[in-house]
């Protein structure tokens, strides 16, 4: 298992109370729990941002009266949308740990931003249809229930799965939490109930959650309420963490037998269709959402105005939970991909081998069939996100006979990280190397777009590079 805080490092609860978990899981009353368990711990991953202290940091949340550090690492980088095009060091370290240590599970430790709502801490599992069906439905119907179940139990901490209050007109719009938050969300929910929603964020492996659920691993996001007082927050960000080591470790057979049967199917093969877009989706009925109350107060040392949630005061709301995603345009999963090693994808190889995928390169030149993807249209955004204008791609799929001299690079998708390839090198994908402007030379309307795919085993002779 590996527990990460401070990803952002103005939502600081989550390193105090790793602290704190980290003693008793070694000196004190939880060592019992590594009997069964491997636990790693990140207590501050943006360093950077944890020592830039301002009293001007995220001033609006309930403490610590003291400041905190910035969102961003030293170079203006969200650590926690870098998970795929992987350019900052933090996040290079950061998968080189998981292809090292491979852990079964994820917890990654943040605060929110936005809406008024009665939960203590509210939690997400891995949101992309693309991951295993059998890993998504292990935490949101199983593990994740229970947990909650044991928290407001043992502890009468309230908690659910993230959202934020929207309504339907706005539902379908792109989401970023923080640009969100930014742009000014809805902190109450609509006084119309039939347009009243519950929202959760986004599909995209730029987010830490859903990349693990695309490497076939279980991952849980943890989001302390912001309005909670500090001490309050770092107390159920302790216990949550708790509870969910004391699932894995009573259910830690189960976990890793779930976790070998899910990379057994990917390595033989035995995976369908996949999306490369992707709508917003309700669960079936409408849920009772506690809907809380704040007051206003100051900060002793800034002066400013902090929120501070009322604590008791919440009440039940019906709405719609809008909290799954599904595809609506899906293809088949490839046998393996197929590309020329030139000066144009050095860094796709690169990028590859960094998030712990299998790259052969042809020993022979070959001549083969393979699915060729002729572009009829690219859109590039307007304004830029970390430094990137995100580019999507339309066009189609046509069979052809093609030549690939020896060194050609080959990826083949039976290993167990099949839907993160899938995501990264597909021509369509919402969050891959033609979406972070890794391919911009290659993107012409009427050209091929420089990646093949082939169908079914490729008879071809290569070796692992």
């Amino acid at each position: 298992m590996f527990i990460q805080a401070n990803i952002h490092a103005g939502e600081v609860e989550g390193k105090e109370a790793m602290l704190n978990l980290s003693r008793r899981l070694t000196v004190g009353d939880l060592k019992t729990l590594l009997k069964n368990l491997i636990i790693l711990v990140a207590p501050i991953y943006n360093a950077d941002g944890n020592e830039r202290f301002s009293l001007n940091n995220r001033s609006a949340q309930n403490g610590p009266v003291g400041g905190v550090g910035t969102r961003e690492n030293a170079k203006g980088m969200d650590l926690n949308r870098d998970y795929m095009k992987l350019e900052s060091q933090e996040a290079n370290a950061l998968i080189g740990l998981f292809n090292r240590w491979d852990p079964h599970l994820t917890v990654d430790l943040h605060t929110t931003n936005g809406s008024y709502h009665g939960y203590h801490l509210t939690y997400a599992p891995t949101l992309n249809p693309n991951a295993d069906s059998r890993l998504v439905a292990f935490e949101r119907n199983r593990m994740l229930p229970a947990i909650s179940r044991a928290l407001l139990r043992k502890y009468k901490f309230r908690t659910y799965f993230y959202g934020n209050f929207a309504t339907k007109e706005r539902i379908n719009r792109e989401v970023d939490t923080f640009e969100m938050q930014r742009a000014g969300r809805e902190a109450q929910p609509s006084d119309k109930p039939e347009t009243r929603i519950w929202r959760t964020f986004d599909h995209r492996p730029r987010f830490g959650n859903n990349y693990c659920g695309l490497r076939n691993r279980l991952t849980i996001l943890s989001e302390a309420y912001s309005y909670l007082d500090f001490k309050s927050r770092i107390a159920v960000t302790e216990a949550f963490v708790e509870e969910i080591l004391n699932y894995s470790s009573m259910h830690s057979t189960e976990i890793a037998a779930l976790i070998n049967r899910v990379d057994a199917d990917a390595i033989r093969g035995k995976t369908s269709q996949h999306g490369v877009s992707f709508e917003i989706k309700p669960l079936a009925k409408p849920a009772g959402i506690l809907v809380g109350e704040v007051e206003k107060v100051k900060n002793p040392r800034s002066g400013k105005m902090m929120t501070a949630m009322l604590e008791d005061k919440f009440q039940s709301m019906p709405m719609l939970d809008y909290g799954l995603f599904a595809a609506t345009k899906t293809i088949a999963m490839p046998g393996a991909y197929i590309f020329r090693a030139e000066s144009g994808t050095k860094i796709v190889i690169a990028k590859l081998l960094a998030h712990g995928i299998n790259v052969e390169e042809l020993t022979e030149p070959a001549n083969i069939e393979v699915e060729s993807f002729r572009i009829d249209d690219v859109r590039k955004a307007a304004r830029a996100f970390q430094g990137h204008a995100e580019v999507k791609l339309k066009g189609k799929y046509q069979q052809e006979k093609m030549s690939f001299p020896s060194g050609s690079i080959l990826v083949r998708t039976t290993q167990p990280s099949a839907a993160l390839i899938f995501y990264l090198l597909e021509a369509e994908s919402d969050d891959g190397f033609v979406n972070w402007n890794f391919l911009d030379d290659y993107l012409e309307k009427g050209k091929s777009f420089p990646i093949f795919r082939i169908t079914g085993d490729p008879n071809v002779a290569s070796r692992l590079r």
